[in-house]
């Protein structure tokens, strides 16, 4: 038991940890569209490996945590607001369509992206209290669809590729 435990703890932190670096990685990548706050979102490869491969509880954790330190060293409180909107809604999905469909890692990736961007437009509806936002949602689901298919993509290759399942 001791030694699950064990295992359990030591897996989270290095999936937690390649979130961190594929994470700063992705800060050093300058802008590759005129439009703010569009990223690739690389860090969601730990999240989707995570779901896949130990479970919708790991998963969850591994996000919270995820957003917490992405947010404290690349980030600011009102990112934050942004990134636990997105995320929240964006995982709640994926978890949903991966015990309910036969959905491959790409398209169930592909629909976390596209729902991450509509939490954060959610939110951001909220904090501004406006609706004016939701015009910035079509480019937005654009980008998170293509988003979605090279961080689904990057997951599906790790998933397959590493042969680890542990299961608590």
């Amino acid at each position: 038991m001791r030694n699950k435990k064990t295992l359990q703890l030591t897996t989270m932190a290095f999936v937690i940890a390649f979130a961190m670096i594929l994470s700063f990685v992705e800060s050093r990548i300058p802008a590759f569209v005129a439009i703010p706050g569009v990223k690739v979102g690389l860090a969601n490869i730990a999240v989707i490996f995570t779901l896949y491969k130990l479970g919708v509880k790991e998963a969850i954790t591994v996000s919270i945590i995820r957003v917490l330190l992405i947010s404290m060293l690349f980030g600011s409180p009102v990112s934050l607001i942004y990134s636990i909107s997105g995320a929240t809604l964006s995982l709640a999905t994926m978890i949903l369509l991966k015990k309910l469909t036969p959905l491959t890692e790409v398209t169930i990736s592909v629909t976390g992206g596209v729902m991450h961007n509509v939490g954060q437009i959610a939110a951001a509806s909220f904090m501004l209290s406006t609706n004016v936002v939701i015009y910035y949602l079509p480019f937005l689901l654009v980008s998170g669809t293509i988003a979605g298919v090279v961080v689904g993509i990057a997951s599906a290759i790790l998933i397959k590729r590493i042969k680890f399942d542990y299961r608590p």
